[in-house]
């Protein structure tokens, strides 16, 4: 059976240096078009397949970059992904999934392993990993989400502040003053942007803090269904849900169909993500869409900024606006007419 194609043998059969090929394989940086042309077609002819480890071990790059993420089962994530590989994958890098499913252990597992295998990069959402120990890894990082608890790192993240804002005040605009917010419940403890927006709407409108109004979930469909049995039963029920995903928001439409409590005639909901089942629901769900694929986009280019060393030596925060999505789980409440 015959051996794989060598670099040495492109080099002979091209009629140029194996540092040429070496060249045309890192990106063609330094030579000329139709040299490269050349080196090219040579290689697709002969069927050469590049041997990444032994590259690694001359540039100390594996060209490996790994995404950490805490619940891959959430449709958000997806698109991310997909907007990471696909923009990073230019550069010839490949991409890791790792879900640490809200593990500290498994998380902590996953870092290590991006170092015992010299990763070039991590995209991460943390879980439970903290600053301290991502800055310790040595490691180009990206965070994924805004996060204050992770100032000295670059990041990239939707504006949920504001996207959860839009969608409140577009509740009181249509009349509702009783609204429940399902909260989304982190493992970590931390809190987050839709908290601080629901309670300063609150109080710009002059509404009093309810907290039999403020239910916290996991971020999963039996969180949204459970959060929503418990707000629906009580004497005095909300007009109106913010959740804090669609999943979430989902599964409170879920267990309104149970109740028989009618959308939106009874009971206006809105979710955030805009992930693709929203668009599907009965009726389909007014939501506040991220833009999941740019996050994963910039947070690429975050990367191989920081790998090439062409990054400033300060940190990066890119927020990208969210948009308000109006579909037909939304309507004024029976009161407003």
């Amino acid at each position: 059976m015959p051996g794989k194609t060598t670099i040495i043998e492109v080099a002979r059969a091209a009629g140029v240096s194996k540092s040429t090929v070496s060249r045309v394989l890192l990106g063609g940086a330094q030579v000329k078009a139709e040299t490269k042309t050349l080196v090219l077609k040579t290689i697709e002819q002969l069927g050469y397949e590049r041997n990444d480890l032994a590259s690694s071990l001359r540039t100390d790059r594996t060209r490996m970059v790994m995404l950490a993420t805490p619940d891959i089962t959430n449709p958000f994530w997806p698109e991310v992904a997909r907007g990471l590989q696909d923009t990073i994958e230019r550069d010839g890098y490949s991409v890791v999934l790792a879900n640490s499913d809200w593990d500290a252990e498994r998380e902590q597992r996953f870092l290590s392993t991006a170092r015992r295998n010299r990763f070039d990069a991590i995209a991460i959402n943390p879980a439970v990993v903290s600053e301290r120990d991502l800055l310790a890894h040595g490691t180009p990082i990206v965070i994924l989400g805004l996060r204050d608890d992770f100032s000295s790192l670059d990041m990239v993240g939707s504006d949920s502040y504001h996207g959860t804002f839009q969608a409140l005040d577009y509740l009181y605009e249509l009349g509702h003053r009783r609204i429940a917010f399902i909260r989304g419940k982190h493992r970590s403890g931390r809190g987050h942007a839709r908290q601080r927006a629901y309670n300063d709407f609150l109080h710009r409108h002059g509404l009093p803090f309810d907290p039999s109004l403020l239910v916290e979930a996991p971020f999963d469909l039996a969180g949204g269904q459970q959060a929503a049995r418990t707000l629906l039963r009580l004497t005095n029920r909300p007009t109106a849900i913010f959740a804090a995903n669609d999943v979430l928001a989902i599964g409170a439409m879920q267990t309104a169909r149970q109740l028989e409590i009618d959308i939106p005639t009874a009971l206006t909901v809105i979710g955030m993500d805009d992930i693709y089942a929203a668009s599907t629901t009965i009726p389909p769900l007014t939501t506040v869409a991220k833009a999941k694929y740019e996050i994963g986009a910039w947070a690429a280019r975050f990367l191989l900024d920081r790998i090439d060393s062409t990054a400033p030596i300060a940190p990066r925060r890119h927020v990208i606006p969210c948009r308000l999505v109006v579909r037909g789980s939304t309507a004024p409440p029976r009161s407003a007419g």
